[in-house]
């Protein structure tokens, strides 16, 4: 199942979620906003994908708990952890139904420029690139018997990752500088290959979103 909505849509939509969650202050409407955006991750067939960065965000979410605990008190920390765990993943549910070029592309259609837009899409497509090299970096020097695991004993071998790394980063970068002089980065008269349009639909989710997050307003004051 895939989400056929414009990007501008996801993007419009995914902030007034945001911004939904930022305005709650009750647990029960966290987990409730969480169990939505779990719903919509299963019914897309992105479940697995999900479980492997709930890793990542599991343990920023269990770090941030004990640190709220530690400084303030339990009941703030439960809901400031459950906060950041729906934030973070309806921005997953976002980036992983959206394609950095069609973001980028569609912004460009309501008058962003091209070259920011393009900076947008370029560094959310290269992250998971990098992510990929750095463990290939880290693969290749546990071969050679450099321990670099996370934490401080292995904190001397780390120039061991970062050396290689920046010079594939630095490989990549004039790449792409050599792709995008080659096809005419710049020139005027730029075309797209897909046409984005807002359809009925599109407009509906926006309303859709902004009436749920104005009612919801109201229900908390």
């Amino acid at each position: 199942m895939r989400l056929y909505l414009d990007p501008r849509t996801r993007l419009g939509v995914a902030a007034l979620y945001a911004v939904w969650v930022l305005l709650s202050r009750q647990p029960a409407w966290l987990a409730a906003q969480l169990g939505v955006v779990l719903l919509i991750v299963l019914l897309i067939g992105q479940g697995m994908a999900y479980l492997r960065w709930l890793r990542l965000a599991g343990g920023m979410a269990v770090a941030w708990f004990l640190i709220s605990w530690l400084a303030l008190d339990l009941a703030t920390a439960i809901w400031t952890s459950v906060r950041l765990l729906a934030l973070t993943s309806g921005f997953f549910l976002f980036f992983r139904t959206t394609p950095p070029e069609d973001l980028g592309n569609a912004l460009v259609k309501i008058g962003l420029p091209y070259e920011v837009a393009f900076v947008m899409s370029v560094a959310t497509l290269f992250v998971p690139v990098l992510g990929r090299k750095a463990q290939n970096v880290v693969d290749a020097q546990r071969s050679r018997g450099i321990a670099l695991e996370p934490g401080l004993r292995a904190l001397r071998h780390y120039p061991a990752l970062m050396a290689p790394l920046l010079v594939q980063a630095f490989q990549l970068a004039d790449e792409l500088a050599e792709a995008m002089e080659a096809r005419g980065f710049g020139r005027p008269g730029r075309t797209f290959a897909r046409e984005y349009h807002m359809r009925a639909v599109d407009w509906l989710a926006l309303l859709g979103g902004a009436v749920g997050l104005t009612i919801f307003i109201w229900i908390r004051q």
